[in-house]
């Protein structure tokens, strides 16, 4: 890691020597031909108007930044003026200088920074420099106060970069939505922040993932971020103050090191306008229709034709998807005529009772011949259904079958589950069948019996057993799932205490993207995560406070934060568990002390 790049805010005083520096030296010697790569970034030699300038005019402001070298503009987005105006600042490279224009006149009495960090490189080798914020105020004098913090994801923890962090001297909620920010800045590498030179007054902090570019928050495209109270700055922007400094963002001693006064987590808000997104017919007796916000309210549902009591529905978890069925062996019109009664959001944002006509068509496929027959496939006549079954999961989540539609007629009895032992001997074993309460087409079927590592397992299911709404029977299925027997295999248990409600436990790979396995637990209890393979894993907890099972996000005008996310930490700090090969690790987790004030780690235990 590189720890020797230090980059400060740069005094009008060195400003000017290193102008006098560069004059005096100019004549001493000629740059000599070839030689080694050249990797020294360019330096800024002068600046007009210098910094910490006031007064400066508001019409047809520009600013001039002129280095020791041709330089280019490497991503013109870095150029980020604060407060913003409402068009983004353009340039002009005139030499070795650039010239920065702003296309509207500046507001009176209003201290401004223009950050060039990661925007600028040299002509010739395409040397990055490093960064710089320059300073100037329209007023008498320039605003001393600054304040820092940090922007993660609220699902991983991980540093968002590029957010855009906001200040609003407006503290009312609809402020982040109406017009620019009063003061702002770019988060780094790390998703920290430092916001200078701003007035010592109230704010309200938010930090938007500004799709569009424009400085206000659009809840359909952007995310956001915010902190719950209003904040007034403590700290003065002072150059010699390390958090306000310049860094390699390589350099991660010094970049871990920044205290960061504000941690916020970033989310993306549930639509709130309700009202049908999407319909489509999937199959003949099948369709689903989709809301454009979460819990939808529906009074009734009824289909032309068709009996109430012939009709199957089922809603998501969210409320936002409903799947329908029908129950019916008629032939099934070409469309179905669908009326909702619901909650509709109309022009003025208002909920109001509403029935819809949706007409659902079945898509059509062309003219049909006479050999039209052959071309049914097998699967278009048969009662289909999947059967899930991981060795790495299945002690936890048994095997699962998952039918393509409801089925009115079914035979769990004539399953058979068989156990094979190294020996080949095999046994019969006795199983409970579960019917998911999320999803009526989806069962799981869990031994009795204690599962064993190097034993295969095999579910055989017989020959038209089940029948579907459209009256078809399965075909016959023969799945064989082996609980490995790898002695380079390790494993990771957590031992969970003083649980006091609902959490969501995931085991993470370490770029914290991808779910391995997952618990759902209120109790103290025993957590295994067996036949992992050696490699770096996580372990993150939600706190499912509404107990539905999934991690719910923000609301800004309800100033409701994404559920809690904590990432379990060692007794050594780290997040991340090192797993050996052929190792058996333990971990006891105290919830309370994780979510608490004080959070620490409990035993770590080796075997």
């Amino acid at each position: 890691m590189k720890l020797n790049t230090l980059i400060p805010a740069i005094p009008a005083a060195l400003i000017l020597g290193a102008v006098m520096f560069t004059h005096s030296c100019a004549n001493t010697t000629t740059p000599p031909s070839g030689g080694k790569k050249d990797t020294i970034p360019p330096v800024i030699v002068g600046i007009s108007p210098l910094p910490g300038s006031v007064n400066v005019p508001v019409h047809n402001p520009k600013i001039t930044i002129t280095f020791n070298e041709y330089v280019t503009v490497k991503d013109p987005k870095s150029i980020f003026l604060s407060p913003p105006l409402e068009k983004s600042p353009r340039y002009k490279i005139k030499g070795k200088s650039i010239v920065v224009y702003f296309e509207s006149d500046l507001d009176s009495n209003t201290t401004y920074t223009l950050d060039l960090t990661n925007a600028i490189a040299d002509n010739n080798e395409g040397n990055m420099y490093p960064g710089y914020t320059l300073m100037f105020s329209t007023g008498e004098k320039i605003d001393s106060m600054a304040m820092t913090g940090t922007v993660l994801d609220c699902n991983t923890l991980q540093p968002i970069k590029g957010a855009t962090v906001m200040l609003y001297k407006d503290l009312s909620d609809s402020a982040v939505f109406k017009h620019r920010p009063d003061a702002a800045v770019k988060t780094d590498e790390w998703g920290y922040f430092a916001m200078r030179n701003i007035a010592d007054t109230l704010y309200r902090l938010y930090a938007v993932m500004d799709e569009s570019s424009n400085n206000i928050y659009d809840p359909d495209n952007d995310r956001i971020a915010f902190w719950d109270s209003v904040v007034r700055p403590t700290m003065r922007a002072e150059d010699n103050i390390p958090e306000l400094m310049k860094y390699d963002m390589e350099d991660t001693l010094h970049c871990m090191a920044r205290k960061a006064q504000y941690e916020m987590v970033m989310f993306r808000e549930r639509p709130s306008k309700q009202l049908i997104a999407n319909k489509v017919r999937t199959a003949p007796r099948a369709a689903y229709i989709t809301f454009m916000a979460p819990d939808a309210k529906i009074d009734s549902l009824w289909i032309r034709g068709i009996r109430q009591d012939r009709l199957i529905t089922q809603f998501n978890i969210r409320r936002d998807s409903l799947e329908l069925w029908i129950n019916d062996r008629r032939k099934m019109p070409d469309t179905l005529h669908v009326f909702v009664d619901y909650l509709k959001t109309d022009s003025t944002g208002t909920l109001l009772p509403t029935t819809e006509h949706v007409r659902l068509a079945m898509e059509k496929s062309g003219s049909r011949s006479k050999s039209s027959r052959r071309d049914i496939k097998h699967e278009d006549t048969t009662c289909v259904m999947t059967i899930t079954a991981e060795a790495e999961t299945i002690e936890q989540n048994g095997f699962g079958i998952e039918f393509k539609f409801p089925i009115i007629n079914e035979q769990f009895d004539s399953i058979s589950l068989i156990s094979v032992n190294p020996r080949q001997q095999e046994s019969k074993m006795k199983f409970t069948v579960v019917r998911d309460s999320l999803n009526l087409r989806k069962y799981t079927l869990r031994p009795q019996q204690k599962m064993l590592s190097g034993y295969e397992y095999r579910l055989k299911i017989p020959y038209r057993k089940f029948r579907d709404i459209n009256g078809y029977y399965n075909d016959s299925s023969d799945v064989k799932v082996s609980l490995p027997k790898d002695e380079k295999l390790s494993s990771i248990t957590v031992n969970a205490i003083r649980v006091s409600h609902k959490y969501i436990v995931d085991l993470l790979n370490d770029k914290r993207d991808k779910v391995l396995r997952s618990y759902i637990i209120e109790n103290d209890g025993r957590l295994d995560f067996p036949y992992l393979k050696a490699g770096k894993y996580s372990i993150r907890i939600t706190e499912d406070l509404n107990k539905n099972g999934i991690v719910d996000t923000g609301d800004l005008l309800s100033h409701r934060q994404p559920e809690k996310v904590v990432f379990y930490k060692l007794r050594d700090g780290a997040y991340v568990i090192n797993v050996k090969e052929a190792t058996d690790i333990e971990q006891t987790i105290d919830f309370q002390s994780l979510f608490g004030e004080t959070a620490t780690s409990s035993d770590n235990k080796l075997f």
